[in-house]
This record gives structure tokens, C-alpha cells and sequence, in this order.
């Protein structure tokens, strides 16, 4: 059990994820996942699923209209194709994070950059989800924290520089049992990472109450 700022926890996992690598667990109802950027501007691109019916997917439209804003921070509810709330973020020092860009390919960045045989975020997705019995079918349009792509009037977008900040990072509820998967992504082609994958941390834990308190 650790304290923080007088916040009681239990600590379920503390993870690093290396630089360019998947990362995949359960995360039980009422719990918090927190994701770290230890050392500033490194893309995290996330998935999640209703762990009881893994079908029940993270919707990025459902929750774009939800909320009426193409951009999640924090108060930001992810909801499923079915309408289910799987995550609530609850802390978020970074500002705002991108729903639309999706995730990097080995396709994406010859039609983008020209570039073949690249380590890829499509690629990190489908050797997590093999993990739990899951196939690239399972890959949806993602969120991508600690990421911004503005969109300006006429339509046009792209990756935006310097977005977090070392130390940076975010914490969601879970509102059910949910599966997260996670790509720390390893692109060296667009500025989502400095052009300088790094390491994060993935930690999550469970809430307690104070002691004495009733």
C-alpha cells in the first residue's frame, strides 16, 4: 500500500513499458490506470474493451459525439460501440489528447513517408492482442495520449510539436472490468515523438478509503 498526497492506494502493477513495445492488461471496475510520459512527448496509442465481451470495443465516434469535442482530457468518458462507459479520465496533466489520427503501419508510412520495413503501432497492437485470443480485427481507431492534432478550418491536420511535458500524465477509472491494450509507439518519422521513442510507465491501483474514515 502507498500514500501520496494523502491518497491511499493499493498498487496492482507498476510497469515500464520500453521504448517501440505493446503492453496489454485487465483493469478491474473502480480501479485507475495512470500513464506516465517519464521523459516528455512519447505517443501512446490505447484500445479498450469491455473485458466481459471483448467484441464491445472502444468507439472514438461514440465518444467524440458524446462530449461534442474531437479532443479527451480530463472528465472525459471512453465509451464502447454499444453505448457502455469503459474508462472516466480522472486526472490528465497534459491538456488534451487526439482521437482522429489513429495509429502508425507499416501501409501508413510508405503512403506517408516512403519508408518500408518500419516498426509500426498496427504491428505492436496485433502482437498484444494475440495475447488475449484477439485478432487485427480488433483494431479500431485508437486514442493517442499525449499526442495533439490540430484541425484548422479548412479541414486541414496534423501532428503538433512538444505536447507533454517529461513527468506528464493521466489517470483513467475504470467503469467496468475492462482489457487495455497499448502501443508505446515507436514512429521516427513524424515529430508524435520527438523523432526519439522513450520509455513510459504504466501503473495501476485501487482507491482506499483514509483510514478512519467512515
Amino acid at each position: 500500500m502507498s500514500e501520496a498526497g494523502g491518497l491511499h492506494r493499493l498498487v496492482v502493477l507498476d510497469e515500464i513499458v520500453p521504448a517501440g513495445k505493446p503492453w496489454g492488461n485487465a483493469v478491474r471496475q473502480g480501479e485507475i490506470l495512470r500513464l506516465v510520459d517519464l521523459e516528455g512527448q512519447q505517443a501512446v496509442d490505447f484500445l479498450c474493451f469491455d473485458a466481459a465481451d471483448p467484441s464491445d470495443r472502444y468507439n472514438a465516434t461514440n465518444t467524440i459525439k458524446v462530449q461534442g469535442n474531437i479532443y479527451i482530457g480530463n472528465d472525459t468518458v471512453l465509451y464502447s460501440d454499444r453505448g457502455a462507459a469503459l474508462f472516466t479520465i480522472i486526472a490528465d496533466t497534459c491538456g488534451r489528447h487526439d482521437t482522429i489520427y489513429g495509429r502508425c503501419s507499416e501501409a501508413n508510412n510508405f503512403l506517408r513517408y516512403g519508408v518500408h520495413d518500419t516498426p509500426s503501432c498496427y504491428a505492436n497492437f496485433r502482437e498484444i492482442l494475440a495475447r488475449f485470443k484477439l485478432d487485427e480485427r480488433s483494431i479500431v481507431g485508437n486514442v493517442n495520449f499525449f499526442m495533439s492534432v490540430p484541425v484548422l478550418p479548412n479541414g486541414s491536420a496534423g501532428v503538433a510539436d512538444g505536447v507533454s511535458q517529461p513527468g506528464s500524465y493521466v489517470e483513467l477509472r475504470a467503469e467496468r472490468d475492462v482489457l487495455v491494450v497499448l502501443s508505446n509507439c515507436p514512429q521516427l518519422h513524424n515529430p508524435c515523438n520527438g523523432y526519439n521513442p522513450t520509455p513510459i510507465q504504466v501503473v495501476i491501483y485501487k482507491p482506499l478509503a483514509a483510514p478512519g474514515s467512515a
